[in-house]
């Protein structure tokens, strides 16, 4: 609950209201602390998940954003799971419109596709979606520049390894934090060598732990699970064979305070709520939009204990300097 203290004018001024009534009255309280109220173009905010808001990891950073657009601006806030086809998302998006929402949020590459054959229907919805090809004037993709993000984490893996050989299990081979592993650890390493294997997606944990036990039996050290929905029981199982790992996209060091190394983490309910803001003064720009560790949306997580202090200050020069000039340690 929120107290008002009243001074001597807004007492005169209170008396005055009593002349015209409770609606007068309303209107003065209301304009003392509505600062939370969202004036501008933001009505209702919408969100779609191809799978669930409870994995801990993507889906519950994308409910997480919902609730930072909810509390900061007191609009409405609706999500849909399983949100995996052209068919169900159109019939999603058309609840939505009966809703009166006007911005949507498509929690995943796959929805900037979605997105573009279905926006053109709905001109007063402007549509968001990740690291896709947003094409139509009311479509936007945020995409995260994450080559940087692998580059660091490369490092830290690079700079742990006793054995010299380290592994990433990647969902697609197009993600840029594959290279940027790579070229930070032998950066840091110029003997290590990098086992690289896909899943082929982003969900299959079953096929994540193959690859894992391959990985595990070339004598790899230090794993990097480059995929939300199976990087969790990757960093279990290399906990339990009493390995190193790198968190992927949350701070996942509550996983094994030592065996996570770091994290890689790239803070989508902050970038939700930045995207909310512009759209709500309508500076939403259409396109594609990326971000990056200087938009303060992607950084390294908690340092296990076992890193050592000399190298933690290095590494955190090293990502401060890029903020400043956007060049790698490499570069």
């Amino acid at each position: 609950m929120m107290w008002l203290i009243l001074g001597a004018e807004q007492k005169k001024m209170l008396k005055r209201v009593k002349k015209y009534g409770i609606l007068l009255l309303c209107l003065f309280l209301l304009a003392s602390c509505g600062h939370g109220m969202s004036a501008g173009k933001l009505k209702k905010a919408g969100l779609l998940v191809p799978d669930t808001v409870n994995d801990q990891v993507w889906g519950t950073k994308g409910y997480k954003g919902m609730l930072k657009i909810q509390s900061r601006y007191n609009v409405e806030v609706y999500y849909k799971e399983g949100m995996n086809s052209q068919m169900v998302v159109e019939r999603a998006v058309n609840e939505f419109d009966q809703k009166g929402v006007n911005i949507i949020f498509g929690h995943g590459n796959e929805y900037a596709e979605y997105f573009n054959r279905i926006s053109k229907r709905y001109p007063h919805i402007h549509f968001v979606s990740f690291n896709g090809n947003a094409e139509n004037s009311n479509t936007t993709s945020l995409n995260f520049e994450a080559y940087a993000m692998g580059f660091f984490g490369g490092m830290v893996a690079g700079h742990m390894t006793t054995t010299n050989t380290v592994g990433l299990i990647a969902a697609h081979k197009w993600q840029p934090e594959i290279a940027g592993f790579f070229e930070g650890a032998n950066y840091e390493n110029n003997d290590v060598n990098v086992i690289i294997e896909y899943v082929g997606n982003w969900d299959d944990d079953k096929k994540a732990i193959k690859l894992l036990d391959h990985i595990l039996s070339e004598n790899a050290d230090v794993i990097y699970p480059a995929g939300d929905g199976y990087n969790v029981p990757v960093i279990e199982q290399v906990k339990e064979k009493g390995h190193y790992t790198i968190g992927y996209i949350s701070d996942q060091s509550d996983l094994g305070e030592s065996a996570v190394l770091t994290s890689t983490i790239q803070h989508v309910d902050v970038l939700y709520e930045s995207v909310a803001e512009k759209f709500n003064k309508g500076d939403l720009k259409a396109g594609n939009l990326t971000f990056d560790f200087q938009d303060d949306v992607i950084s390294l997580g908690k340092f296990s204990s076992d890193v050592d202090q000399e190298f933690i200050d290095i590494i955190n020069a090293a990502i401060e300097e890029y903020k400043k000039t956007g060049k790698l340690p490499n570069e």
